[in-house]
């Protein structure tokens, strides 16, 4: 018999080096489930406006579902902070064996919310539905290192963490898995936190039900095709379908995909991560160790730095998991230094196809060893104000973009622009299906990137594989009813979390100004119409034309009584006139 729901946080003050247990309010489980939703209910009831996201008053949760532990597929964690790359509410992922391991280890805790900072570096270890503040003895090593070190599931930051750059990611499972953008990991050093170890056995129960999702998943398009081939296929399919952005963003397509893309995966794969109808990514050597690149690391290590070498991409990539960098960002961040230096903004020694210069660079981005890595290890923006040259590489909200190319599909731009967490691609990727059949009319793309925002929303909050939530039948109710997990209409559920987590945003200031493209990819020509379309998005939503939410749509959501006084609510949605 499985564990019923749990329904408990974990609070660790690493101030004052208190750890307490309290309920989670029912309300808040049933309108926001748990991992994203509570998680950002828990963000804005507990942060201030305004807060310095590396300062001890910033919070960083460590979230689980009410299922987690217990679906097919691989189990995830949800990392929710604020952002210190972009000052947004920011919700990273990671999966591997550690989520399984801290679900078994916190018992009847969906979570565990860390605020204050310890005056050395420590490590908190949980188990049996506890968890004690210890030193830590692994500074200095990286991910891989530090995981190595320890008896338990661990997730730990590397030397990226420690420095505090803004995309350092926590490493999972000795650096394979990574909650990865918008720096999570940055926020766990600034609290010198090394690392989560967790013990505990996995829950148990639900075969059955296990068994008929894996195989529901087993013939369903989705999982062919990820066991198949999976995300590092996406460089091909990119290449194929004119939305690769490559070499600094100075081209779109890439002759070499083939070279760095599945083929050449297979070709060294020793093993897949998991046995069975759901098998992950393939495992390959490098100089470094072990490795399992992900579809990124062709698109952003390989295309975007001009590298045809797989070999010299993967041990990019085995470098930046092993240092806790995000290699979207970091990838990017190389780019930069290769086009200013072509530019003559700056002096080093990084050109494209160089992958001895770029790993460099990225060991100086990583420790902030340099002036130029120490620019660069808080994002392109950052570098740019101090050298020039941000119309060089895109972002938004300051995150750099993925490298879907929106120049290829309208429906991504808008995809990009409003993500809650900045250039994020996981939001929603309406670009797998307009490259087929595109291009989209505003209206399609509203309703595509509107409604992925709101289903990936609860597939977050359950804390499901992205990829196994998409044959969850209504949204995951069947495994909510089975555990006796409280929960609301759950399609209006992931409209709710949308929308909370864009009062976080426009508490901390953000408007329409800052749901923009950057000139490289939104050349005055297509500026007229994607303005329209972000009308026709805000109008879909129910948020007024500076995109803040409406008193009408927040009272429909059931969100008023969460508002405080600090938060702007606007009188009136935005109301287009009929074409």
């Amino acid at each position: 018999m499985a564990r019923p729901a749990p329904n408990r946080l974990l609070r660790v003050d690493l101030s004052s080096g208190t750890v307490e247990s309290e309920r989670v309010p029912e309300a808040w489980r049933r309108k926001y489930v748990g991992g994203k939703g509570l998680g950002a209910r828990y963000l804005y009831e507990e942060l201030s406006p305004g807060v310095d996201p590396l300062g001890p008053d910033n919070a960083l949760l460590f979230m689980l579902g009410p299922v987690s532990g217990l679906l097919p597929g691989e189990d995830r964690y949800a990392a929710v902070t604020k952002s210190p790359l972009t000052g947004t509410f920011l919700d990273s992922y990671a999966g591997g064996s550690f989520p399984t391991t801290l679900a078994g280890a916190l018992g009847d805790h969906l979570g565990v919310l860390v605020t204050g900072a310890a005056e050395e570096f420590v490590r908190l270890v949980v188990e049996d539905g506890d968890a004690r503040i210890e030193p830590a003895e692994t500074a200095g090593l990286d991910a891989a290192e530090t995981a190595e070190a320890h008896d338990g599931a661990v997730a730990c930051i590397g030397p990226a963490g420690e420095a505090e750059v803004a995309y350092a990611t926590i490493a999972s499972d000795g650096a394979e898995h990574h909650a990865g953008r918008g720096g999570a990991g940055a926020v766990m050093g600034s609290k010198s936190l090394k690392a989560v170890v967790a013990r505990g056995d996995s829950p148990e129960g639900f075969s059955d039900l296990r068994r008929r999702y894996a195989e529901r998943y087993r013939r369903d398009d989705t999982g062919k095709w990820q066991a198949a081939s999976g995300t590092v296929e996406t460089v091909e399919f990119a290449d194929e379908t004119g939305v690769l952005a490559a070499r600094g963003w100075t081209e779109r397509g890439f002759d070499s995909a083939e070279s760095v893309g599945v083929g050449a995966v297979r070709a060294r794969t020793i093993e897949r991560e998991h046995d069975g109808p759901i098998p992950g990514g393939f495992r390959i050597k490098t100089e470094a160790g072990d490795s399992v690149p992900r579809g990124a690391t062709a698109m952003t290590l390989g295309a975007g730095l001009a590298l045809d070498d797989f070999d010299a991409v993967a041990e990019l990539g085995e470098r930046c998991n092993r240092l806790g960098l995000d290699l979207i960002s970091a990838g990017n961040a190389v780019a930069w230094a290769a086009r200013a230096s072509e530019a003559g903004l700056v002096e080093v020694n990084v050109r494209f196809g160089d992958a001895a210069g770029a790993r460099e660079l990225l060991e100086a981005v990583a420790t902030r060893s340099t002036p130029l890595g120490d620019a660069l290890a808080d994002g392109v923006d950052a570098a740019a104000r101090e050298y020039g040259g941000g119309e060089l590489v895109p972002t938004v909200k300051e995150m750099e973009l993925p490298a879907y190319d929106p120049r290829g599909a309208a429906s991504m731009a808008l995809a990009y622009a409003t993500s809650d967490r900045g250039g994020c691609h996981r939001r929603a990727r309406p670009v797998e299906e307009e490259a087929f059949d595109g291009p989209w009319s505003p209206d399609r793309a509203v309703r595509s990137v509107a409604a992925a925002q709101d289903t990936r929303s609860v597939r977050w909050s359950l804390v499901a594989d992205d990829f196994v939530g998409e044959v969850l039948a209504d949204d995951g109710a069947e495994w909510l009813d089975s555990v006796g997990a409280p929960y609301d209409d759950l399609g209006r559920t992931g409209e709710r979390i949308w929308n909370l987590v864009r009062l976080f945003n426009v508490r901390e200031g953000f408007d329409r100004a800052d749901d923009a493209l950057p000139a490289v990819v939104d050349p005055e020509e297509l500026s007229v119409e994607f303005e329209a379309t972000l009308d026709r998005y805000y109008a879909a939503r129910g948020w007024s034309e500076a995109g803040i939410p409406a008193q009408e749509t927040l009272d429909r959501l059931d969100l008023l009584e969460a508002v405080d006084e600090e938060t702007p609510v606007a009188s009136n949605s935005l109301t287009l006139d009929d074409d």
